[in-house]
C-alpha cells in the first residue's frame, strides 16, 4: 500500500509526500547525505532511529516545544556540530515536531534540507503537509513562521500502532474536517466505521490517510502561500486556536473539533448550510468521541479571536461550510 502525492510551490520548491515505510526513506537519506533526526523523546526509544541516523537529539513535544528559545537552542547545536548547508535535518515525531523542526530547517543558515517523518495521526493528514511551519509566540499559536516545503513527508501508518486512544481522537477531527473541505466519499467512508475498524485496518487507515492527504496537497497546490483559496483549511481553527489560547484542556484536534461544530451551527443560522448537513458534521463528530461544545466564557474566546493570524482589518475570519464536500 504505497500512496505519492507532490506539491510544488512554483517557487522551486517541490515536496514529496509518501504513504510509504519510513525506513526506506531513511536509509536513503542517511546513505547519501549527512543527516541530524530530531526526535520527539516519547517515540526516541525506536532502535530503527538509531540505527538508521548517526546524530540524534531528543526533545520533549508538545505546544511547549513551540518557543523561539527551543529553535534557538537547535540554530545552537547546529553550529556547534557544524551542520551546513548540505545537511538535512529530519524531524520524527507529532505535529508540534514537525512544526519546530521545518521551522528551524527553513531559517538556519537560510534554509537547509529537510525530511518530516510523523508519528501521529494529526500530523500524518495535516500539520506535517503543506510547508507551514511555525513557533508560538505571546501566548498565540504559530505567530512567528514560514512558507517552507521539506524536501520529503514520509507517512507511515504503522507508527499509529500504539497511538494512544485520544491521540487517534485528535487526528480523526482533521480528517473530517478534511472530509467537509473537499471529500464527500470519506465523509461516508467515516460515517460507516468506528474509530476501533479504522486503528486496527491498515488498508483502511491508509487509505484515510491518503484521502486526506490528497485534498490538502490539492488546496496547496491551488494556494501555496495561502492568499486566498487555502484558507478552507482553517475550518475549525478560529475558534479552536481560540480555546488553546485560553485552557490546556483540550487537545489540538478537540479544540479544532468544537470549533468545527460551531462553524456548522454558524452556517446554517446564515443560510449557507442545510440542517441535515450540519446534523451529520456534528455528529460524526461525536462518532469519534469529540466534544462539539465548550463552557468556556464566550467573551474570553471572543477576545482570543480577534488576534486570529486570519483576521481582516478587525473582522473575525470565518470559514464556514456550504455543503459535505465543500466551504465558503
Amino acid at each position: 500500500m504505497d500512496y505519492t502525492y507532490k506539491i510544488d510551490s512554483k517557487a522551486d520548491q517541490v515536496s514529496i509526500i509518501g504513504i510509504e515505510d519510513w525506513t526506506d526513506t531513511a536509509q536513503l537519506y542517511s546513505g547519501f547525505m549527512r543527516t541530524i533526526a530530531i526526535v520527539d523523546q516519547s517515540v526516541a526509544m525506536y532502535d530503527e532511529i538509531h540505527e538508521l541516523f548517526g546524530e540524534v537529539i531528543t526533545i520533549q513535544g508538545g505546544e511547549r516545544c513551540k518557543t523561539l528559545e527551543m529553535a534557538a537552542q537547535l540554530w545552537q547545536m547546529l553550529s556547534e556540530v557544524g551542520a551546513d548547508r548540505q545537511s538535512v535535518l529530519v524531524g520524527i515525531g507529532g505535529g508540534t515536531i514537525c512544526d519546530l523542526v521545518g521551522f528551524v530547517a527553513s531559517t538556519y543558515m537560510r534554509g537547509i534540507k529537510c525530511l518530516l517523518v510523523p508519528t501521529t495521526l494529526l500530523a500524518q493528514v495535516d500539520a506535517a503537509i503543506g510547508g507551514k511551519c511555525g513557533i508560538n509566540f505571546g501566548g498565540l499559536k504559530n505567530m512567528v513562521g514560514t512558507f517552507n516545503l521539506p524536501g520529503k513527508v514520509v507517512c507511515d501508518p504503522a507508527w499509529l500502532a500504539t497511538l494512544p486512544e485520544r491521540e487517534w481522537r485528535s487526528g480523526m477531527a482533521e480528517v473530517i474536517k478534511t472530509a467537509i473541505i473537499g471529500d464527500a466519499q470519506l465523509f461516508e467512508l467515516l460515517e460507516n466505521n468506528s474509530l476501533e475498524e479504522i486503528s486496527t485496518d491498515y488498508a483502511l487507515c491508509g487509505e484515510i490517510i491518503a484521502r486526506s492527504v490528497a485534498v490538502k496537497c490539492a488546496v496547496v497546490n491551488n494556494d501555496f502561500r495561502e492568499s486566498g483559496a487555502r484558507k478552507v483549511l482553517n475550518l475549525g481553527h478560529t475558534l479552536g486556536h481560540a480555546i488553546e489560547a485560553l485552557t490546556s484542556d483540550y487537545s489540538h484536534g478537540e479544540a479544532v473539533a468544537i470549533g468545527i461544530a460551531h462553524a456548522a451551527q454558524m452556517a446554517v443560522e446564515r443560510g449557507l448550510l442545510s440542517a441535515e448537513d450540519c446534523r451529520r458534521i456534528v455528529a460524526l463528530l461525536e462518532r469519534y468521541g469529540l466534544p462539539t461544545t465548550t463552557t468556556l466564557p464566550a467573551e474570553e474566546l471572543h477576545e482570543a479571536m480577534l488576534h486570529d493570524k486570519k483576521n481582516n482589518r478587525g473582522q473575525i475570519g470565518w470559514v464556514l461550510p456550504t455543503g459535505i464536500g465543500s466551504l465558503t
